[in-house]
């Protein structure tokens, strides 16, 4: 039996305590060290890593391309969250928040600096007229569900992700509790995916190109270890609807960039033109 953990008055920060992450972990905002960000010559500098919160742009991004929008063609620069290089002046004067992805539109008269990925997927989509409708109950249900995205996934990532595969310690309490809401996340898209063939309705849509990295590589087993212990394989429709979206080539693409582990054949460090993906595993 542990020693239940009495809080004390006034907090204080340990900084050896966070396993994995506890030399980047701070309570405190603002850049620790003076980088600049490099810049390529594209309208869009895109400052990210291949976690699930930046494949999202970069998905969409690719699919774009893939599309025909040949405006949104884009640099893709790695951001080393492990070596803390989100805390350079250059990341937070574009994301005071530190966190990536980030992006700089150039094509505009004025620079303009987007964070958050749900911010920068509704821009993007709006400024080439795609993947999200223009109005109407179609564009309230894409909108939905990016936002329930947003609001849902820092429970399986920060909660049952963090607890059941990165804490220093496993403990049963936060790691049944995370489970059990990721589990029930998991049976509102199941639910929903057996009456529509996506998740905003009949079209594919940036509420696709969010929820995907994050639920689709939970049921695809390559996130956190967990496909077991979770036995995703009961979520068949979920199931079914990311290997629908794991097949489509821009997809394939979007979720490399920016990637610097795993085989060799599938990272994409950095992009800055469709040749960059050139022998890689698609």
């Amino acid at each position: 039996m542990t020693t239940p953990y009495i809080p004390p008055k006034v907090w204080t920060w340990d900084k050896s305590n966070g396993g994995q992450f506890a030399s980047i972990n701070r309570p405190i905002a603002g850049p620790t060290h003076d980088a600049p960000l490099p810049q390529g010559k594209h309208g869009f500098q895109l400052h990210s890593l291949a976690t699930p919160n930046g494949q999202k742009v970069t998905i969409l991004f690719e699919e774009l391309l893939e599309a025909g929008h040949t405006g949104a063609e884009y640099d893709a620069w790695p951001i080393n969250i492990s070596k803390g290089e989100q805390f350079g002046s250059g990341f937070v004067e574009v994301n005071p928040n530190s966190k990536i992805p980030a992006l700089l539109d150039l094509t505009g008269p004025e620079p303009l600096r987007l964070f958050e990925s749900g911010s920068i997927l509704v821009h993007l989509a709006e400024k080439f007229g795609a993947f999200l409708p223009a109005a109407g109950p179609e564009r309230a249900e894409t909108l939905n569900w990016l936002f329930w995205q947003m609001g849902s996934a820092p429970f399986v990532g920060g909660g049952f992700g963090h607890f059941y595969a990165y804490a220093p310690e496993k403990y049963e309490y936060p790691i049944n509790r995370y489970a059990m809401e990721t589990k029930r996340q998991l049976d509102v898209l199941d639910r929903l995916l057996a009456t529509r063939p996506y998740v905003a309705g009949e079209n594919y849509s940036i509420a696709d190109m969010a929820i995907w990295p994050w639920y689709g590589g939970l049921v695809l087993g390559r996130a956190y270890g967990a496909a077991e212990f979770l036995d995703v394989k009961t979520y068949t429709h979920v199931v079914a609807w990311a290997e629908k979206i794991d097949a489509r080539p821009a997809v394939k693409r979007g979720r490399i960039v920016n990637k610097t582990w795993g085989e060799p054949n599938e990272q994409l460090p950095e992009r800055h033109s469709a040749a960059d993906f050139a022998g890689k595993v698609l």
